[in-house]
């Protein structure tokens, strides 16, 4: 075992983490190791460095590699004995068995409540890997490199302080962390408890109250709701008496707001025993007495609920989001509206606000969302301080019927290891250690600001659902379930047999809950009923409003040359590229009203009219500072930059005196995980435009559970309102099937009930108007703008001084041209987007001045009214057509044709002009597709033919 020892110890060769540790401390504090380790790397400091000096501080690859040379050689220094020797190799192979347990301990530990699974065989745990004998345990050994409480200790106490704090009811990981602050922290917290709490009696009362709680309300549920689905929480109770102490001691740490996400497990204890929701409320909903105010609503273990209650710290507020079944999509939209709620109280350390985020095992490691999220984690425009990731462990997953299919690490938790966040595994048998968990836990991330997790490792009583049969394909295991007595019966025969309670204690905590329960009393005291924070989002301005399209959002043209001055005056001593000093140059000519205004311009004075007048601007994409194709240019780059925290200028920062925030974000290469951020912000924050931009639309596609679960049906489910903004590039220019189309008809697919708006804008002071629209009309929806690609820098787009002093968003822009006569027009072609310009350049060609041409800039909620009267114009077409550059089943036509025939008058025709059907949005050659997109525009001046619609 002791070649084994040598070939894989911590010690020898290059795998030499623990000598690494001890020469952390020994630089940190030299009196913190061990005498003959500290002479040691005393002499080390006498090692030359690379340039021929001396330091104190020196590379650690020579001291591992000179003590491993050392070791080898059987020789700490040179006039050491051999007795002495003998010690000092002892002594270094229990620091070496303490390394072990800190890593590997966790293995060890009894975190299954069924007692299933045997325990590993792992060598470095055991002291005769390390040629540590029964002779040994009576010796005693240096300890001052942990805190066990004394400098030395006998090997048999060492070991016996390892297992109990390392193989309990608590199995920690945290030596996977780079950082040895947190290293040295999780080490003194646990080792000094031994990880075991020290709660008095009335705390033990608490936990078991909070388990009967949680056991009452499914029992409860159980019994008079037989069949109904409710996701029971039965096996996994200790994670209620969890959420209590995490409420608690934040309350006491200074959290105001807790934001939690959720699957389906538990959610219903949350909901009642957890946020105080009464239960005669809930029972209505199972009785089907709840009101139904909503166009569709959704089921009991979706919905979200908000409350406050009180603490020792002060008032709590407590919000439970709405969560579709994509179970941990939510993850992500917790985290936006965290963000939110910092960003409006100013809490930069995220001390004030704090998510919580609740996972069931399979969903935890199995969906790409949570890593998403988690890369997010600490970065400068996702971060929120820390999240509290509570794993309820079923150890089952969904209906897997073999552990082996679950996954493929050791842990479901061990994703979070990307980001080196500790974890913390607990029985969840042992309510005191799950509670002591979250103890350390909380106060891990107030101290450090980042992620950390429970794992309550427990089981499933009942079967996915109530109507599932789980010994269908898990017998063993449920034979296992079906003699456990349950987590409350065991914890109160335990407090029973301490004396904290009398035999009849226990029961009479049942009755009183089962009380509560038939009066449908609160099982949360206290819930604050008239508790109003200063820091509350307020939407009712916004809520009971009609829809409506018009909106004055022109600005005077004293506004617009004042704010277009300080949007492009840079600092003197700034060097911007050559580039970009152009690009400003002509800017500052655009706003003199010298040369029309480009797209960028005009996106750019719509953002600093709008900061400029108190309304903040969060934007995030993964290219969104510069702009995937260049055009915007919001953060510029000082070209004589010395570092990374100097050199940069954002104009939008700094277009008025007392402005409002204008925030411009690079994302990390994410869609899903970062649209489910922005909509969680912009449910938070009505009264901050918050837009999330695809590099290329596309890439939407990666994000599509956001949209189809949260921004299309939100409020008609859940009642939510919310004003997120998407900007997706999309055009036609033959850049190929992954580079050209934002799916538009996907959305078009999802719009009804006027949950959100379509648009495809075409020129520079439509995209000034319909983004201030979004912020000044007194209603918030998605809206969702195709930008375009092309367009950003074509002449043709460009839009004089006056459209955006004058006037507003245009739902629909009529016929331009001067050479079209209405009344010998033959032909309206109705289109959107780019291949409006296509259009107007082939009539030109064909010199088809009979033909009309009509944008739709708004394609939902359809302009009825604005279409019918451009329509009216040309009473002599006979021909309706519509054009676009997308496949026919694809793109806007097949959810407006019927909006255009609507709106037709008697006699006329409607046909189609555009590519044929197909199954990828675009083709991959160019020279394809410049026949398709001719073949397209001679369509539409050509006579009608294939599918014709007739009024």
């Amino acid at each position: 075992m002791m070649q084994q020892y040598r070939s894989n110890s911590y010690l020898f060769g290059g795998n030499a983490p623990y000598v690494e540790e001890m020469y952390e401390a020994y630089l940190d504090n030299p009196g913190s190791v061990p005498d003959n380790w500290r002479d040691y790397f005393d002499a080390l400091q006498h090692v030359p460095a690379v340039d021929g000096s001396e330091s104190r501080d020196v590379a650690h690859a020579p001291v591992v590699e000179s003590f491993a040379q050392r070791a080898k050689a059987n020789a700490f220094a040179n006039k050491a004995s051999s007795a002495d020797l003998a010690v000092a190799r002892k002594q270094v192979h229990v620091q070496s068995l303490i390394a072990a347990y800190r890593f590997l301990g966790n293995r060890w530990a009894e975190l299954d409540p069924l007692k299933r699974a045997e325990r590993p065989k792992i060598p470095e745990l055991d002291p005769a890997f390390y040629d540590l004998t029964e002779s040994d345990m009576d010796i005693s050994f240096s300890a001052v490199n942990s805190y066990f409480g004394g400098e030395t200790m006998t090997l048999r106490q060492i070991v016996q302080a390892l297992r109990e704090t390392y193989c309990g009811s608590i199995g920690s990981e945290f030596m996977h962390g780079s950082d040895p602050a947190e290293k040295r922290w999780w080490q003194e917290r646990l080792e000094k408890s031994r990880s075991k709490p020290n709660f008095s009696a009335e705390k033990k009362k608490a936990i078991l109250e909070r388990l009967t709680a949680a056991e009452g309300l499914e029992r409860y549920l159980h019994t008079k709701y037989v069949g109904q689905k409710r996701f029971s929480l039965e096996g996994g109770e200790s994670f209620i008496a969890a959420m209590d102490e995490l409420i608690k001691r934040g309350g006491e740490r200074g959290v105001q707001e807790i934001v939690i996400g959720m699957a389906h497990r538990g959610r219903l204890n949350v909901l009642v025993n957890t946020l105080g929701k009464m239960p005669a409320d809930l029972f209505a909903e199972f009785e089907h007495k709840a009101a139904e105010d909503l166009p569709a609503g959704d089921v009991k273990y979706h919905q979200g609920f908000s409350s406050d209650v009180s603490t020792a710290g002060g008032p709590v507020h407590l919000s439970l989001a709405f969560n579709p079944s994509h179970l941990e999509i939510v993850n992500p939209v917790v985290e936006g509206s965290v963000r939110a709620r910092q960003d409006r109280r100013g809490d930069t350390a995220g001390a004030q606000v704090l998510p919580v985020l609740v996972h069931g095992d399979a969903a935890f490691g199995g969906q790409g969302v949570v890593q998403e999220t988690l890369a997010m984690a600490q970065t400068r425009g996702y971060r929120t301080g820390g999240t509290i990731h509570i794993v309820i462990n079923n150890q089952i997953g969904f209906t897997t019927s073999d552990p082996r299919d679950l996954r493929s690490t050791w842990y479901c938790s061990d994703v979070v290891k990307m980001i080196e966040a500790p974890v913390l595994h607990v029985n969840g048998d042992d309510p005191e250690a799950v509670v002591y968990a979250m103890q350390l836990c909380m106060d891990y991330r107030a101290e450090f600001k980042k992620d950390v997790v429970i794992d309550i490792v427990c089981f499933r009583k009942l079967g996915h659902n109530e109507q599932d049969t789980p010994a269908l394909t898990q017998p063993l295991m449920y034979k296992k379930i079906a003699a456990h007595p349950g987590t409350r019966k065991v914890y109160g025969d335990k407090l029973v047999a301490q004396g904290v309670l009398t035999a009849e204690g226990p029961d009479e905590m049942v009755k009183t809950y089962r009380a509560a329960m038939d009066e449908g009393r609160h099982t949360v005291d206290p819930v604050l009923t008239n508790f109003k924070s200063k820091f509350a989002t307020d939407w009712s301005p916004f809520l009971g409003k009609k829809w409506t399209d018009s909106c004055d959002t022109a600005i005077p043209v004293t506004e617009w040359k004042r704010l277009a001055e300080k949007l492009t005056t840079l600092p003197k001593e700034f060097a911007p590229h050559n580039l970009v000093a152009k690009l400003y140059n002509d800017r500052a000519a655009m706003g003199r009203g010298e040369t029309n205004v480009d797209w960028g311009m005009g996106e750019s004075m719509a953002f600093a009219s709008l900061v400029a007048s108190g309304y903040p601007v969060r934007l995030s994409g993964e290219d969104s500072g510069r702009g995937t194709f260049t055009h915007r240019h919001a953060v510029l780059h000082d070209q004589n930059r010395q570092n990374w925290d100097a050199g940069t200028y954002i104009p939008l920062q700094n277009v008025a005196e007392g402005q409002a925030p204008f925030t411009v974000i690079d994302s990390i290469l994410s869609e899903e995980a970062v649209l489910g951020f922005e909509y969680g912000y912009a449910a938070a924050e009505p009264n901050t435009l918050t837009i999330w931009e695809a590099q290329f639309g596309d890439f939407v596609n990666g994000a599509q559970v956001v949209i189809d679960q949260f921004i299309a049906s939100g409020e008609v489910k859940w009642g939510r309102s919310n004003g997120l903004t998407m900007m997706l590039p999309h055009g036609y220019e033959g850049q190929g099937p992954e580079h050209s189309s934002a799916r538009l008809e996907r959305f078009m697919q999802l719009a009804a009930d006027n949950n959100m708006q379509i648009v495809q804008p075409t020129n520079a002071a439509q995209i000034f108007h319909v983004l201030r629209r979004q912020m000044l009309r007194m209603f918030r929806k998605p809206l969702v703008i195709m930008t375009p690609k092309s367009l950003l820098r074509a002449k043709d787009a460009t839009s004089p001084l006056t459209d955006f002093t004058k006037g507003e968003f245009k739902t629909v822009i009529g016929e331009q041209s001067a050479e079209v006569v209405a009344e010998k027009v033959k032909r309206v072609i109705v289109c959107s987007g780019k291949v409006y310009y296509d259009l107007v350049k082939t009539r030109v060609e064909k010199k088809h001045n009979d033909v009309a041409i009509i944008r739709v800039e708004q394609l939902y909620p359809f302009p009825h009214k604005a279409f019918s009267s451009e329509l009216k114009k040309y009473p002599n077409a006979t021909d309706i057509v519509w054009c676009q550059d997308e496949p026919q089943n694809q793109g806007a036509w097949f959810f407006v044709q019927h909006y255009v025939h609507e709106n037709m008058l008697e006699g006329q025709k409607l046909g189609y002009a555009g590519r044929a059907a197909s199954a990828s949005p675009a083709c991959g050659y160019a020279h394809l597709h410049q026949e398709q997109q001719k073949a397209l525009l001679d369509q539409a001046f050509a006579k009608l033919k294939g599918f014709i619609l007739t009024k």
